[in-house]
């Protein structure tokens, strides 16, 4: 740490050796790192899935993706399905699982309040650089007693810069504005988190806030709407678009930014096609589903801070994390809701503030289901443990954390001094008979994510499975 001090009459004074080290680092170029990040927002107005959602998704963009972020909207939420939905996984959810897993893609953790999803998933080698996952939600629907309009949000740090995500959804209705407005900034205020750096939505260095917003297009009449998207000028309409209206007047807005809304209005549609409402209400078009995204506002050094300590150090001058939106559209290819999906694709630019992982886990020897085995793993980093944490054994092409094959607990009396080895045994009727490719996750109750993974390793094929002549459908019993 490079220490710059003031003498009595406020002159800068430094050494030789200390002008070089400033020398140094100024002249040193900041290494950061790019990732992907991927978000829908998606009305889905009760519907089950799609078969396929590769236009959704984009899978094979080049460069790829690191992060997906989904919000859902009306999800079906009756409470026959509802309930059901508690005890396993939502169809939604499930599609998404299985469209991911197999190119690498774990979910990190969900969230959901009756009609409102959200989902995160990240690619396998991040998971140990995502923690401190926390999620809650905010009801606004009938006076804040019902959940089928409000908010619901997760943040996490990811390589040590502190993200949230909010998935919406706001009172409809042309006329309502105003409690929109109110609505939005209500979740922002109330919505809290049991972390000390980040306690409240707008505390995180970015937020992402979307879904349907329903913000509506004023004062033009239905022909002109039709007539000016017909014609591809939409941009005839942003001046009465509500959300760009009221970010005039709002100061907490004016703090979020958006995209050029160079798509068409992404509401109402008959479902199945691309015609807009032609039912006797026949509703006006909207961009009532809408991606913004907020970089915490830098605060401005106080006078006294002038005159303290100038700090190399990488926990002090932490390179800001930067954000480009690189694709802001709808995707007219999905008909079985009223309204069709938006995609936002963005560049994170960031210095990580670590790439050392919490744990270190590992296999010891070979596996096989012929013989119990060996696992070590070392805590390199303190962290808040648990006698609760366990380890797991995971498939490639894992869906979450708790899609793991077997798993032991960490030690149950004393838990490990940092650097200190621990070995684990692993019975052998625990091991997958028919082997394949592995990795084992450590869990972290606190952290609620996992902090340490071991690289990808083969299991061998069991001397059993071989002598009995098991295959994949019958194996264990199971349908595999």
């Amino acid at each position: 740490m490079l220490h710059v001090y003031y003498d009595s009459e406020d002159t800068l004074t430094l050494n030789l050796s200390q002008m070089q080290t400033l020398y140094n680092y100024c002249a040193e170029p900041i290494k950061t790192h790019t990732y992907r990040l991927h978000m829908v927002t998606w009305n889905v107005a009760t519907a089950e899935p799609p078969e396929d959602v590769t236009s959704l998704l984009q899978l094979d963009v080049q460069p790829p993706t690191d992060l997906y972020v989904i919000g859902l909207q009306e999800v079906n939420s009756t409470p026959v399905r509802f309930i059901s939905d508690l005890v396993v996984d939502d169809s939604w959810s499930h599609m998404f699982m299985d469209t991911l897993a197999p190119r690498g893609f774990i979910k990190v953790t969900s969230v959901r309040m009756q009609g409102l999803l959200l989902l995160v998933f990240a690619k396998q080698i991040h998971l140990p650089f995502i923690r401190n996952i926390q999620t809650t939600y905010t009801r606004t629907g009938i006076f804040g007693y019902w959940g089928n309009k409000g908010g619901v949000s997760m943040r996490f740090s990811f390589y040590g810069h502190t993200l949230c995500f909010l998935n919406c959804h706001l009172s409809a209705h042309m006329n309502y504005a105003l409690e929109r407005v109110d609505e939005f900034e209500h979740i922002l205020e109330t919505q809290d988190f049991d972390i000390s750096d980040t306690p409240h939505v707008l505390d995180h260095e970015v937020v992402f806030c979307f879904g349907d917003l329903n913000f509506r297009i004023a004062d033009h009449g239905l022909h002109f709407l039709r007539s000016s998207i017909n014609s591809g000028r939409v941009n005839l309409l942003w001046g009465k678009d509500q959300l760009t209206m009221m970010k005039q007047k709002e100061a907490f807005l004016q703090e979020f930014e958006e995209g050029p809304l160079n798509f068409k209005p992404t509401y109402k549609f008959d479902r199945n096609s691309n015609t807009y409402d032609t039912s006797g209400k026949k509703r006006k078009p909207a961009w009532t589903d809408r991606i913004l995204w907020r970089i915490k506002p830098q605060t401005p050094p106080s006078e006294d801070d002038d005159k303290a300590v100038i700090s190399t150090d990488d926990g002090q001058d932490e390179f800001p994390i930067l954000v480009t939106q690189d694709k802001y559209d709808s995707d007219m290819n999905y008909g079985i809701s009223d309204h069709k999906p938006v995609i936002a694709t963005f560049s994170v630019e960031l210095r990580k503030c670590f790439d050392t992982l919490v744990v270190h886990v590992s296999p010891v020897g070979v596996w096989s289901a012929d013989q119990d085995a060996l696992l070590n793993y070392t805590v390199q980093e303190d962290f808040m443990s648990s006698t609760w944490d366990w380890i797991g054994l995971y498939k490639v092409g894992f869906k979450s954390a708790c899609d793991y094959e077997t798993f032991v607990w960490v030690r149950e009396k004393e838990l490990p001094e940092t650097n200190e080895l621990i070995q684990i045994s692993v019975e052998k009727d625990d091991i997958p008979l028919l082997g394949g490719q592995y990795v084992l996750g450590y869990y972290s109750t606190n952290m609620q994510s996992i902090i340490g993974l071991s690289s990808n390793f083969q299991i061998l094929e069991s001397k059993r499975a071989v002598m009995e002549g098991l295959v994949p459908e019958n194996m264990n019993g199971l349908n595999k």
